[in-house]
């Protein structure tokens, strides 16, 4: 799943996770974690999400794939990840897996700044002039992963504006495909 900051990715994943029966990892809740963990990562994790830079793939993705082996499920929905080409290549190269579906939420900006500016989360990331970084970031890397998947048929843009509801509307038949993809095959 993809989607800026404030795209509604979270709130989406919940929901999936909920009806559809999903594992969700989400990347960035996965460093915020090992960033406070006092671990080996913690504070290079810390200066980075500072910076609004990414995360060294190889760090992100032993993060993931760590949840994955520890975890009973075998439907995962891993939310803001890969993030760049570099995060793509380093997942499918260490995991020898890449998604069956990518969701993008496609958003305006100023509908991502203002939703993260009134989630007060407490997050350090969480004000105007980091979020700003985040977003440019987010363009110039993100895209043309979201470009990738798109050739390969993958991509499910979903128009991340309206009620939440209204955007699960748009969520759910991508995941009945899904099970209907995962009941013939079995």
């Amino acid at each position: 799943m993809e989607g800026g900051p404030g795209s509604g990715k979270g709130t989406q994943c919940i929901k999936i996770v909920e009806t559809f029966g999903f594992k969700h990892l989400s990347a960035g809740d996965l460093l915020r974690r090992e960033m406070v963990s006092n671990s080996e990562y913690g504070s290079m994790i810390l200066n980075t999400i500072k910076e609004g830079r990414i995360v060294p793939s190889e760090v992100t993705v032993k993060l993931i794939l760590k949840e994955m082996e520890s975890s009973d499920n075998h439907k995962f929905l891993i939310d803001g990840f890969p993030r760049s080409e570099e995060n793509r290549i380093a997942f499918e190269k260490i995991s020898g897996a890449e998604p069956d579906v990518v969701l993008f939420f496609d958003c305006p900006e100023d509908v991502m700044v203002k939703r993260v500016l009134s989630r007060n989360q407490g997050r350090i990331d969480d004000n105007i002039d980091t979020i700003k970084k985040r977003l440019k970031v987010f363009e110039a890397l993100n895209l043309p992963v979201i470009d990738y998947y798109a050739k390969k048929g993958k991509v499910h843009r979903i128009n991340a504006v309206g009620t939440v509801d209204e955007i699960f509307e748009q969520v759910r038949p991508v995941f009945k495909a899904c099970e209907q993809k995962a009941l013939n095959r079995s």
